[in-house]
């Protein structure tokens, strides 16, 4: 073990670098700041901060919303490590179930939350059919790219280019 002393404590360097490592995990995983806070007992302001000591990017945030994507994995996968902020990705069957389980309000009620989230976002790349990219356009106040995978009404997953999605990303990624 490596330990370094520091007045009359002695610190181990592996034991601060395993917290750290189980923190990322699970805010990795999806789990909030408060979640990891309580799950580990620490202060939920420490987990913040460690995130911003660890930031690499500054700058526009970017969240990707797309549907019904055929390699939905693989694109989930590029997504996460290219640092988009936010992804909402859904197959054709996704799409079916999200739409018919729940009530007309709860319906509404999840898709205005939706909007709400995705616009917390300075720039959002839809991918969709030609009719939900103009109407995800006309919903959102934020910069929108729009890629189109199909002509409307789709009906089966379709195939994401993961190269193109990945230039796409560069670009806006680029300092002015």
């Amino acid at each position: 073990m490596n330990f370094i002393r520091i007045g009359d404590k002695l610190i181990s360097r592996e034991k601060i670098s395993d917290a750290i490592n189980k923190v990322l995990e699970l805010r990795y995983r999806g789990l909030s700041q408060q979640d990891v806070a309580d799950r580990l007992h620490l202060d939920r302001s420490f987990i913040s901060r460690l995130e911003s000591l660890g930031e690499v990017r500054k700058g526009g945030t970017i969240a990707l919303v797309g549907f019904p994507v055929l390699n939905k994995d693989e694109i989930l996968s590029l997504a996460n490590e290219e640092g988009v902020d936010f992804t909402f990705l859904m197959t054709e069957k996704e799409r079916r179930d999200f739409i018919e389980r729940p009530s007309g309000l709860e319906l509404f009620n999840q898709v205005m939350e939706m909007v709400g989230r995705v616009r917390q976002y300075d720039i959002v790349i839809v991918l969709g059919s030609d009719k939900r990219v103009a109407l995800i356009q006309a919903l959102l106040d934020r910069e929108v790219i729009s890629v189109e995978i199909g002509k409307s009404p789709i009906e089966e997953d379709k195939f994401v280019d993961p190269g193109h999605l990945r230039g796409l990303i560069h670009s806006l990624r680029r300092e002015p």
